[in-house]
């Protein structure tokens, strides 16, 4: 797990300057003896390099190597200060193991073990009425600071998550990028260099018997050279607004041109944005897939509104017009793209040859 390091260094810190705080209590021993001082030092030493090598690993979202022996290390030397030092060291060294217990043994299992502490903790210190006010403080100090180092150490946990969270998030965003870029490219541009290859390969047969119309052609062609660089500058800036009309009477002047007889009828329907798209693209796949990978004579185009559904259909008499490699009614990637803008302005999309050797495109989308 990558772990954030601002949230990793204010947990080490908060974490090591309780620690601190505990073992200096702890060296309030050395006012019984130099011996004892000692003895409590190096107990106080052993607790706290414990307990460091458990919430470092548990800061970087992982276990320590020779777990579970570092907590149960921890757990022995917190609890065998009891019988080697007077006053109740585990009071001292028992909230460090409480957080502990709660990070790496979950709560399920940790609550009931710092409880059992607690009353341990509670019985053993328990020398009358006067101190209840000390023995009641060690005791919560049991819980509060367990839940402290619990919390910063899921807060860690969780600063991490949405750091990996975040970093996955950018990197769809890079994606879907590429791919609408990719998807557009397809769509967009896939028009725009048919129809120039065409005009290009009409002006060059005509240039010698009509010169006239092969000049009309180029200039045709030099205008559909403009259409799509100005293509290529809305999918860099992720805008294309498209008419489903506009879109089929360059379609049907495209297929015209190429000696594709063209037929097109429009429901009268005032459609949303993103359908209106959705089925103006649907229009540009269908004939550039007509004019790249069929023999058809003759294109309708149609529009019809039922159900609160605006159905169109492109219809071709080729023996193709879907996208080669691609199996019958499966369509290929520029179809799939067409699927995915219908499905986006809620609608589908199919494609299928037809029983006449033609083929068939349909969309549908709410009106």
């Amino acid at each position: 797990m990558v772990v954030s390091s601002s949230a990793q260094r204010l947990a080490r810190v908060l974490i090591t300057g309780v620690s601190v705080v505990y073992s200096l209590i702890g060296l309030l021993y050395f006012m019984g003896g130099p011996a004892i001082g000692l003895l409590a030092a190096a107990v106080t030493v052993a607790v706290v390099s414990t307990h460091y090598v458990n919430m470092r690993a548990a800061l970087r979202g992982g276990r320590p190597p020779l777990f579970p022996a570092t907590l149960v290390l921890q757990a022995v030397v917190t609890y065998a200060g009891d019988y080697l030092l007077p006053s109740g060291w585990s009071s001292i060294a028992a909230p460090l193991l409480a957080g502990t217990l709660l990070v790496f043994l979950g709560l399920r299992w940790a609550v009931p073990l710092v409880v059992l502490m607690m009353l341990y903790e509670g019985a053993t210190m328990w020398i009358g009425p006067h101190y209840a006010v000390v023995t009641l403080f060690y005791v919560i100090a049991i819980p509060i600071t367990g839940s402290m180092i619990y919390v910063l150490v899921r807060l860690v946990r969780v600063a991490a998550e949405l750091e990996e969270a975040r970093a996955e998030l950018a990197d769809a965003a890079v994606l879907k990028e590429r791919l609408r870029i990719s998807r557009d490219l397809h769509d967009g541009l896939g028009r725009s260099l048919t129809a120039i290859a065409l005009k290009g390969d009409l002006a060059a047969r005509l240039m010698d018997r009509d010169p006239a119309s092969a000049r009309g052609e180029v200039g045709e062609l030099v205008r559909v050279a403009r259409e799509a660089a100005q293509d290529v500058r809305h999918v860099a800036r992720g805008y294309r607004a498209m008419s489903l009309s506009g879109e089929t009477d360059r379609a049907a002047a495209l297929l015209e041109s190429s000696g594709v007889s063209c037929q097109a009828h429009l429901a009268d329907v005032a459609l949303p944005r993103r359908a209106e798209e959705a089925l103006a693209w649907g229009v540009r796949e269908a004939v550039t897939n007509v004019l790249r990978h069929s023999r058809a004579t003759t294109c309708t185009i149609t529009t019809s509104l039922r159900d609160g559904r605006v159905r169109l259909e492109v219809a071709n008499d080729g023996a193709g017009g879907g996208e080669p490699g691609a199996e019958p009614g499966v369509p290929g990637g520029g179809l799939t793209g067409l699927a995915e803008r219908a499905s986006q302005a809620g609608g589908t999309c199919a494609a299928a040859p037809t029983d006449g050797g033609g083929f068939l495109l349909t969309m549908e989308v709410p009106a």
